[in-house]
């Protein structure tokens, strides 16, 4: 497992004695419920893989944590999931990543209210009072990051296509830093489409970009399960040598085709689904420390290139 906490952005470690909850000394029992959304996609495949990698990782470590995982196919059994945790588990912390924001957050914040101690990853909720701790991957940085590298590799000017996510604050975040980015330099968005971070969505949309433009010198598709889908129709139709792929997350699959020297998918940027396992790490040593710790940690988005990608493969993984 990579280290946790290598390439964190920005911590906000706040020792507060006497804010939020005091944390329980070691050899005090106590229930962790872990909540977090099916293996929909790849990305979430991962977070599936990293999460019962840690439990096992941390269950050992802690004979006096009890962990119990539930993971849920979409936000009202999540929801349901959440009352089992409380009423049949009574969960002393919750580490979750809400499968939508707004439907979640009522159900979280009633937990809070009951005294849960409340970590929150990646999707965060409605109503960010209610978390004591928020661990995510720096959205704005994936769009900036993706966007100083297209600049840098077509000397500031050429034709793009991009393929967003689901419509979501995520996405918006990703999708507005990028454009920032590039506003002063004669890179030209020929359009945009959402491929919903799925790889047949991202097939079809770039099919559609295909046969609209005739040239397309690099494509933006924010997200590796939308690259293996453009790469597809690029290689249907037998343009892989006119443009360049730049996706995001740090796929398998992905970061294979990277070490290999790709011509079509040089980079792509960090969003590891392992930040569910710096979840629960956080998680943890808070209940272990005599000192709260709390706050927000966000995790870098780096740039993934054949020269440091090794770093950033884990073949065991389903993403």
């Amino acid at each position: 497992m990579r280290k946790l906490l290598t390439g964190i952005l920005l911590i906000s470690v706040l020792f507060v004695l006497g804010f939020a909850a005091t944390p329980v000394m070691a050899e005090e029992e106590m229930t962790i419920g872990v909540s977090i959304p099916a293996a929909t996609h790849g990305w979430t495949g991962g977070v599936n893989y990293w999460a019962e990698r840690t439990v096992d990782k941390l269950d050992e470590a802690n004979p006096h944590i009890n962990f119990v995982l539930a993971t849920a196919d979409g936000p009202e059994e999540q929801i349901n999931d959440l009352e089992d945790l409380h009423a049949i588990h009574d969960i002393d912390a919750l580490v979750i990543l809400p499968f939508e924001s707004d439907p979640l957050t009522e159900p979280v914040r009633y937990l809070k209210e009951q005294g849960v101690f409340i970590t929150v990853v990646d999707r965060g909720l409605a109503d960010p009072e209610i978390q004591d701790i928020y661990v995510a991957g720096d959205n704005p940085g994936m769009g900036r990051v993706s966007a100083e590298y297209l600049i840098d590799r077509l000397d500031g000017s050429g034709d793009i296509v991009v393929l967003r996510g689901i419509p979501t604050v995520i996405d918006d975040q990703r999708f507005d830093a990028f454009m920032d980015e590039i506003e002063d330099t004669d890179i030209n968005v020929l359009d945009w489409e959402h491929a919903n971070w799925n790889r047949d969505d991202g097939y079809e949309v770039m099919q559609d970009f295909l046969t609209r433009f005739d040239q397309i010198d690099a494509v933006w598709s924010q997200d590796d399960d939308i690259s293996l889908g453009v790469i597809e129709a690029i290689k249907e139709v037998g343009r892989e040598d006119e443009m360049f792929v730049v996706g995001g997350a740090g796929m398998v699959e992905i970061i294979e085709r990277i070490m290999d020297g790709d011509a079509l998918t040089p980079v792509t940027v960090t969003y590891p689904p392992d930040m569910i396992s710096a979840g629960l790490e956080i998680t943890v040593a808070h209940f272990n420390s005599e000192a709260p710790i709390l706050g927000e940690f966000i995790m870098s988005a780096e740039l993934i290139t054949q020269d440091n990608a090794e770093m950033y493969y884990y073949p065991d993984s389903p993403f």
